[in-house]
């Protein structure tokens, strides 16, 4: 089965990002395992000096690169902080940057926030840095995310982006 890593942008419990990524894994069983990835701010703050080495990262470093690395694609869902993405997000990728674990991964990206457009431009940035492979329809912007969780054309929006992402990792196997 299709193994899909989940990463949350928010780090609050009932995030309106972690609930989009909860549906998704609840409502795509069938047709991927979708993990969400426990908690990006149990990384420590990115400091180039502990990631010379790249086999000896700080554990938790390893373990997050690990995950991505072991699943075929990717779907990151994050609201915007203050016109741009969540520290603790920005933070878990720059772990990433030495590395080569996103260069042609299937990436799908979500932003669901107040408005979010700042923080949607600045992640497809980042992630076309890192060489992630973000097919057209894997990209979706939900501003005023709390009061569209239910609406039907949202749900075909997300349909949208998780076939894009599923037929982007089965193009490369």
């Amino acid at each position: 089965m299709t193994k899909i890593l989940a990463i949350c942008g928010s780090t609050r419990s009932q995030s309106t990002n972690h609930a989009i990524l909860q549906m998704m894994a609840e409502k795509y069983s069938e047709q991927a395992e979708i993990t969400l990835y426990p908690s990006i701010s149990g990384l420590p703050h990115f400091n180039p000096d502990l990631d010379q080495d790249q086999d000896q990262p700080p554990p938790v470093v390893k373990a997050f690169r690990t995950a991505i690395e072991a699943a075929d694609g990717v779907l990151i869902c994050t609201p915007e902080y203050v016109f741009s993405l969540p520290g603790t997000l920005k933070n878990a990728l720059e772990w990433t940057v030495s590395t080569t674990i996103f260069s042609e991964k299937p990436t799908a990206l979500i932003v669901a926030s107040g408005l979010g457009e700042i923080a949607f431009e600045s992640l497809r940035l980042i992630m076309q840095t890192l060489g992630a492979a973000v097919a057209p329809n894997a990209a979706l912007h939900i501003p005023g995310a709390r009061n569209k969780l239910s609406n039907v054309h949202t749900s075909q929006d997300i349909d949208r982006l998780m076939n894009a992402l599923t037929e982007s990792i089965e193009s490369r196997r």
